[in-house]
């Protein structure tokens, strides 16, 4: 991966709860441009629901989304919570106090509002900054041309145009579903389903579309004669690589693999990992890589964020997480990686986790900190000091 810095996707404080339950509780974290960053965990921990949440096919419950800079998510939770209990205090405060939590609350309400527009409009923002991008290429080249090829250029130009005004910011993320058996329509066809993205864009030309969808299915290692078939017709494996065809053609800068290779034989599962880091490559793809598997992650993740009940409970370099494992959650997962070797596995120790035998967080409580550069671990002040003292 080359070092770059840029930050593509920004995760602050991230709560999606269905009723009581807690799926994502105040996660935060960010994906530089061009890395893979491995989220990983037990089944139920929020994985995937994060993914989801990120994508917008959750409306989020509080915390903010930014992609490329821009807010594409945004809850209200927080904001509302916070309002409830400054209205609490106002009832024992002061006079001078209460003009302050007054002014709070007006400005709570004001980042509400603000939340629920950018929640609204971030793609009608996108479109219509795409929309001036195309009339600031074309019309001088229109006011320039003369005869038939002013004629060719007004055609392509309000081509572009009508897609321009359908864009969607969120469009640059891309997800590859955990089951492609069920994320692929079995009514539609191997060349509907990798097209439907840039039909519901706007692209009419029948000739480009078919070219696109050949052009995507030798990308991923198919060929041009599966286009007219139908996903019963696949393997599992050949059927993960039509999901992810359906996503790289739609030109994302960012990947959501949810769980890609889960579902797959050990022999598919290196074959799909091998083309993604190969389309990673090629395409200068960023990843969102979900997964239980802690030595494909490990394999495939420039950094790791290890996730428990709904929480990030550590986050460092994939190096860095394997070497020096802090909180007892990481070591217990890690403990349960099998290695191919029996004198190994006959004494190799299982380490069980136990939150309520492990922490004490009756009075002190946990917040995600840096440990060393790079290395965070959610825990309180007593564990802080444990960890750098292990670190020495």
């Amino acid at each position: 991966m080359e070092n770059n810095q840029e930050v593509l996707l920004k995760v602050e404080n991230l709560c999606q709860y269905f009723g009581f339950t807690k799926a994502v509780d105040d996660v935060s974290f960010d994906v530089k441009k061009g890395e893979v960053f491995g989220l990983v965990g037990e089944s139920g921990c929020g994985k995937t629901t994060t993914g989801r949440s990120i994508i917008k096919l959750y409306d989020i419950t509080s915390g903010n989304i930014y992609f490329k800079g821009t807010r594409i998510g945004a809850g209200t939770r927080s904001y509302q919570v916070a309002i409830r209990d400054a209205k609490e205090k106002m009832k024992t405060a002061s006079p001078e106090e209460c003009a302050e939590l007054k002014a709070f609350i007006a400005d709570q309400k004001k980042q509400i509002k603000r939340a629920k527009y950018d929640q609204k409009n971030c793609d009608k923002e996108y479109a219509r900054k795409q929309t001036e991008a195309v009339k600031e290429k074309y019309l001088p080249l229109i006011d320039a041309a003369n005869g038939a090829d002013k004629a060719a250029i007004k055609a392509e130009y309000k081509n572009e145009l009508r897609k321009a005004k359908k864009e969607r910011l969120v469009t640059k993320i891309q997800m590859i579903f955990q089951d492609p058996s069920a994320s692929l329509d079995p009514r539609m066809t191997v060349k509907e389903i990798i097209s439907e993205g840039l039909v519901i864009k706007g692209e009419r030309d029948k000739k480009v579309l078919e070219e696109k969808v050949y052009e995507m299915l030798e990308l991923v290692g198919l060929v041009r004669e599966h286009a007219g078939r139908y996903q019963h017709e696949f393997s599992g494996g050949q059927r993960q690589r039509i999901g992810i065809a359906r996503s790289v053609i739609m030109q994302p800068e960012m990947i959501i693999a949810d769980e890609p290779v889960s579902a797959l034989d050990v022999s598919i599962q290196a074959q799909v990992i091998n083309l993604l880091n190969d389309l990673r490559r090629e395409l200068g793809l960023t990843i969102l890589f979900i997964a239980h598997d802690l030595s494909v992650v490990k394999y495939f993740s420039d950094r790791i964020g290890v996730m428990y009940f709904g929480k990030m409970v550590e986050l460092a370099s994939s190096d860095e997480l394997f070497k020096n494992p802090l909180h007892p959650y990481t070591r217990s997962l890690l403990s349960a990686i099998p290695l191919p070797d029996p004198e190994y596995e006959k004494n190799r120790q299982r380490i069980v986790y136990n939150p309520l035998a492990e922490h004490d967080y009756s009075v002190d409580k946990p917040t995600m900190r840096e440990v060393s550069p790079g290395h965070f671990v959610m825990c309180n002040d007593a564990e802080y000091q444990k960890y750098l003292e292990i670190l020495k």
